[in-house]
């Protein structure tokens, strides 16, 4: 194998590539970046067993040819080089790689050739083309309610699922909070399969790194889900365009039936709660401060349609109480919700009101606004404990 790159051509594909192995556990074959020189490019493949990356970058090739290197060191060599051509020859004599780039000379130890397995190729057949800043938000908007339990099986995943018409709806759930966002797209409708797909939420993280706010294609086999970028070199069309291909295991665990409890924000009986949303978010930070181990609720207490009282309060901590002007419909009397999981739901929400939709004391309750799109988000009040520390008196 013998070719010429430029650095800065492959510099983003071997991090990525890199990203994804183990740094120094696990098998030493899967700590290999392979590197594969044909036609015209090179190609940088890289596996943790689970996800596959393949990057295809224009090239200068004297001489076709495989080998691995141990990844780390061949990505960290090639980050400090400065920017410029790079050359690559695999001497078969002593077993290594040689990299130059001018008056500069390494080697690198190459892996066993027979480790080396073919990666999933990508299905061309049904692909359809999405827009990656699109997915990179839809991530973002339920990631942070999935388990990180890989235990919890279906609730340590993402589903994708279509829905009537040309919906599809991507959800997370964890067990006490549910996020659950809707879109219109044919195509991606049309390719899901009817119970949907399931991405474990260790891969979703992995993916959201790979992804830019380029157009991606999507495609999806029997068992993987494949993205693909692919990059033209604008003033010249000869050269070889920059591919890039992430491939992850999909996971066939039954999703639990969340319209169960999505169906319940419509029934009779609801109180609906609308505020704004920068001002709940200041009052619940500093009643946060009178949070405790054991007490890591806000209380809403409902003083009428246009007033809603917070209140937190800790044996050691103290008691903190804040007004704030609202429209407030129902019987309700009050509710609890751990303070820092509302913090963190609304603070993925852009409106500058936010309604929230209360079954009751201790049912679902559904976050929306106005200005955030079929986005839905449910969260499970606390069990209200009766506890008095301080009065109004020793507050005054």
């Amino acid at each position: 194998m013998q070719l010429k790159v430029f650095r800065n051509d492959i510099i983003d594909g071997l991090q990525k590539s890199s990203g994804i192995i183990p740094a120094k556990t696990g098998a030493a074959f899967l700590r290999t970046i392979w590197l594969e020189a044909t036609g015209d490019v090179l190609r940088i493949l890289s596996t943790d067993s689970s996800l596959e990356f393949t990057g295809q970058y224009a090239a200068k090739v004297t001489e076709e040819g495989l080998c691995g290197v141990q990844g780390k060191s061949f990505f960290e060599l090639v980050r400090k080089l400065p920017p410029g051509e790079i050359g690559l020859t695999l001497d078969a004599e002593s077993g290594n790689l040689l990299i130059k780039q001018g008056s500069r000379r390494y080697k690198l130890p190459v892996s066993d050739r027979n480790w080396f397995q073919n990666f999933s190729p990508f299905p061309e057949e049904g692909a359809v083309t999405w827009s990656g800043d699109f997915l990179q938000e839809l991530i973002d908007r339920v990631v942070y309610c999935i388990s990180d339990e890989d235990t919890m099986e279906a609730m340590a995943c993402m589903v994708l699922k279509p829905a009537d018409e040309a919906k599809v709806e991507v959800c997370g759930l964890n067990g006490h909070q549910f996020s659950l966002v809707g879109f219109l797209n044919d195509d991606i409708h049309a390719m899901l399969p009817a119970d949907g797909i399931l991405i474990q939420k260790k891969y979703v993280a992995e993916l959201k790194r790979w992804l830019s706010a380029d157009e991606i294609e999507l495609a999806i086999s029997q068992k993987r889900l494949f993205f693909r970028t692919q990059e033209k070199d604008a003033e010249n069309e000869a050269i070889a365009p920059k591919i890039e291909t992430f491939s992850l295991p999909l996971s066939y665990y039954q999703y639990p039936d969340y319209n169960t409890f999505v169906s319940k924000l419509a029934t009779d009986g609801v109180s609906t709660l609308t505020i704004n949303r920068d001002e709940l978010m200041d009052a619940l930070e500093r009643v946060a401060i009178f949070n405790t181990d054991n007490n890591r609720c806000a209380y809403f207490l409902f003083d009428g349609p246009t007033e809603l009282s917070l209140r937190s309060q800790g044996q050691e901590a103290g008691e903190a109480t804040e007004t704030l002007e609202c429209a407030f419909t129902g019987s309700l009397d009050k509710v609890a919700f751990p303070t820092k999981d509302l913090l963190d739901i609304l603070g993925h929400f852009h409106s500058p009101k936010v309604s929230l939709a209360m079954t009751g004391a201790e049912g679902p309750c559904g976050i929306t606004g106005e200005e955030d799109g079929d986005c839905l988000v449910i969260i499970m009040p606390m069990k209200i404990v009766e506890e008095t520390y301080y009065s109004e008196e020793d507050i005054a």
